[in-house]
């Protein structure tokens, strides 16, 4: 469909919380999601999520196979998460790795995300599915659904952390 815009920190409307997806019929869903295909692959993004490209629905869009963004991240299978929700699984938190946002060009930092992590969410067909997931998949899922409450990931980074 199109490469869409996408929107930087600095945008209010990056802050809002999205609304559900109340209709897996709507005819904007498809396209919603191949524009989210087709600028996460513009951007070498590992996930976009809609509120990103100015449309605040909880939809998020992931996945890597090779990417220079991340080189020596495993492939993750593409995957839709429509109105996720996501439990930690465990108290261990990951520290040790740098994020980078589309939404925030430019700039890294460690960021802590939960190590391992369940997600529930539905397909774009609107069935349900879930996953047990961790490490750097767990870092990705968690990223994008940030965006659907509005937080960017410098607003999860402890004081005194290393940026870059």
């Amino acid at each position: 469909m199109a490469v869409r815009d996408v929107l930087t920190i600095g945008d209010p409307r990056l802050r809002l919380v999205s609304a559900p997806v109340q209709r897996f019929d709507d005819p904007a869903l498809p396209a919603l999601l191949q524009d989210l295909r087709d600028t996460m692959a513009a951007t070498n993004g590992a996930g976009l999520a809609a509120p990103q490209i100015s449309v605040p629905l909880r939809v998020v869009i992931f996945g890597l196979t090779h990417n220079p963004r991340y080189p020596e991240a495993a492939p993750i299978p593409e995957t839709v998460l429509i109105n996720p929700e996501l439990t930690p699984l465990g108290e261990e938190i990951d520290d040790g790795a740098w994020e980078g946002c589309l939404s925030v060009p430019g700039w890294r930092a460690l960021v802590p995300r939960w190590r391992c992590l369940h997600y529930r969410a539905f397909d774009p067909a609107g069935r349900p599915f879930e996953r047990q997931v961790e490490g750097f998949h767990a870092r990705v899922v968690q990223h994008e659904c940030d965006h659907l409450d509005g937080v960017l990931f410098p607003d999860r980074m402890p004081a005194g952390l290393p940026r870059g």
